[in-house]
């Protein structure tokens, strides 16, 4: 579809002053991340434990760090995670020195000493597996299902099928929600007869916080995965340019791989100053956004390839300046849906995806905007200054 035809927008005209602002965020964003240390660095590079905490009541954060400070961690990171009314907390904690180690086990026995203090019970509902819960149905045995048998071992015992099919079931209603509020939500289950809730209710309790995911990450585990993370990009990088070299020519790859050297210098830049946690997902994202922006730029260079064959007489200037109205339908069309995909990734794609997602958003426009005002400058440039406009210099120089 072609719904903008014989446009004469004279890109190349804004060159300098857009590459100036483009060079300045570059820096900026690079002052940002390495000068400054605005970057939020994730367990999986800087090593620690980070735990997702869903609580019965909405907690309150000063409360949880001053319990964690008087824990050891006075660093730890906290950041409400979740749906509105979910009362999920994602905290992280940095590396204990000298242990490969996580935290988590003295995080959550801070956590026991707050929420859950004074309980007389030792079997959390909220935190014990199934396998916990139907040994400890079994040893009771309140629908008298086990004990008629004789001659069962102490691992048939505490295996009992029936019992193992009750404790799914409760463990599947307290994954449907995260936490089990109430036993009338036990009561109500289909197959848990009224002495298996009495019980749970002598036996257990149900904690005011359940524990949802622990992640753990040794400090050189880390260090390995960013060290390998960083070196995925520098050989996209070199790979893409070499590609790009052998295919057009060099000034090509040249202003191809500058130009995906400044999305991921702006994009990073951005990331830092909104404080999204930077992990594995993250390099994931920026290879994405340096595969479509070296593809976009190619779809330029495409066209000015062919143009530079048919416009022998004309000047690289006029060529670029050509080529990229010739493109701009296609460029507007395929970055104007992919915005709009990760757009909807962003609103609507839950937290877990949000960084992923704004790398994306973000890079679709930077990445539109550098395969015209940084890759085909650069080209312009490298042509003035290492090509025949070079060479047309030093001929009349030596004259």
């Amino acid at each position: 579809m072609q719904f903008l035809t014989d446009t004469k927008i004279d890109f190349m005209r804004y060159r300098v002053a857009l590459g100036i602002i483009s060079a300045l965020l570059s820096v900026l964003s690079l002052v940002l991340v390495f000068s400054l240390k605005k970057l939020n660095i994730g367990i999986d590079f800087a090593g620690g434990t980070q735990v997702t905490v869903r609580f019965q009541d909405e907690p309150d954060l000063q409360e949880l760090r001053d319990i964690l400070t008087s824990a050891g961690f006075p660093e730890a990171r906290l950041q409400r995670f979740g749906a509105v009314g979910q009362h999920e907390v994602l905290i992280r904690t940095a590396t204990v020195k000298g242990s490969e180690e996580g935290s988590a086990e003295t995080l959550l026995e801070a956590l026991d000493g707050r929420y859950n203090a004074g309980s007389t019970k030792d079997f959390d509902l909220n935190r014990q597996g199934a396998d916990a819960l139907a040994a400890m149905l079994s040893k009771a045995d309140p629908d008298g299902v086990v004990a008629p048998q004789e001659g069962l071992t102490p691992e048939q015992i505490e295996s009992a099928p029936h019992y193992v099919d009750i404790a799914n079931k409760i463990l599947a209603l307290r994954k449907a929600d995260g936490l089990i509020h109430s036993w009338d939500q036990i009561e109500s289950l289909d197959g848990v007869s009224p002495a298996v809730v009495s019980t749970l209710r002598e036996r257990a309790e149900l904690g005011q916080y359940a524990l949802l995911s622990v992640e753990n990450v040794g400090p050189q585990i880390g260090s390995e995965l960013k060290s390998k993370g960083i070196w995925a990009v520098i050989l996209s990088l070199g790979g893409m340019l070499l590609y790009i070299a052998l295919r057009f020519e060099l000034r090509f790859g040249v202003g191809a791989v500058v130009a995906s050297l400044h999305d991921v210098t702006v994009v990073l830049g951005l990331y830092a100053l909104l404080g999204y946690e930077f992990n594995l997902t993250t390099i994931a994202a920026f290879l994405t956004l340096v595969g479509y922006s070296v593809n976009d730029t190619v779809v330029v260079f495409d066209r000015v390839r062919e143009n530079m064959q048919r416009m022998r007489r004309e000047s690289l200037y006029t060529v670029l300046n050509l080529s990229l109205n010739q493109t701009l339908t296609r460029t507007i069309m395929t970055s104007g849906t992919t915005l709009i995909v990760a757009a909807c990734l962003y609103f609507f794609g839950g937290e877990v995806i949000r960084g992923f997602a704004f790398i994306l958003t973000v890079g679709v426009i930077i990445g539109t905007y550098s395969s015209v005002y940084v890759a085909s400058p650069v080209v312009l440039a490298w042509e003035h200054y290492f090509g025949s406009g070079a060479k047309a210099r030093k001929a009349v120089a030596s004259r």
